[in-house]
């Protein structure tokens, strides 16, 4: 009998379980896409135009432009209640978590 995956997961402790279970939520976090992540949320795209005063055509364009301004991939994040955090990777030293990017005050 051949057993998946989950399977073999519900035999290991629980507490093995829960490890399993958030790593693999860090990885899948890792790599979601911008529609993904809004999915992740459960908010539909009409949710988001209300949030951000943008048509869903916008939204459409956020979720797929490669090149976005920082103050728009922001605020998207921020209409899902999250917080956009920029982090610096360099080969030589630990990673550098950069401050000082807000929203322009009008």
């Amino acid at each position: 009998m051949t057993r998946n995956i989950e399977d073999i997961i519900k035999t290991l402790p629980v507490a093995r379980q829960r490890a399993i279970e958030k790593r693999a939520a860090a990885l899948i976090a890792e790599e979601l896409t911008r529609q993904d992540l809004r999915r992740a949320h459960k908010a539909t795209r009409s949710k988001l135009t209300k949030k951000l005063s943008i048509t869903k055509t916008q939204i459409r364009k956020v979720e797929h432009e490669t090149d976005l301004h920082l103050t728009t991939l922001r605020r998207s994040i921020e209409a899902l209640g999250g917080t956009l955090t920029l982090v610096a990777e360099f080969p030589d030293r630990k990673p550098v978590k950069l401050t000082g990017i807000k929203a322009k005050v009008a």
